[in-house]
């Protein structure tokens, strides 16, 4: 089976957020997200997947989602790079 970690963003008072997740099923669980059945965090907000990698196994999804959840420079990063892009 295969996994993906994202990021989604969105802009809330002209500010970027964004949020780091890991699933089976990409475009279900970004349909949770926006239906405000995602993590609490994401709920009330329309959110755009601006960063996908796809992973075999989901042990390696698991440690990847937690090495971007814990690095902020990267993250910003990859906003800056992707965020750019994408119309909310």
């Amino acid at each position: 089976m295969q996994y993906f970690v994202y990021i989604i963003a969105t802009k809330v008072k002209n500010k970027t957020i964004s949020y780091v997740g890991y699933t089976s099923n990409l475009s279900k669980r970004l349909d949770d997200h926006n239906a405000g059945k995602g993590a609490k965090f994401t709920r009330g907000k329309k959110w755009k997947i601006i960063f996908k990698k796809k992973y075999m196994s989901k042990i390696k999804a698991m440690q990847e989602e937690y090495k971007l959840k814990k690095n902020y420079l990267l993250r910003s990063k990859i906003k800056k790079k992707y965020f750019c892009n994408v119309k909310i």
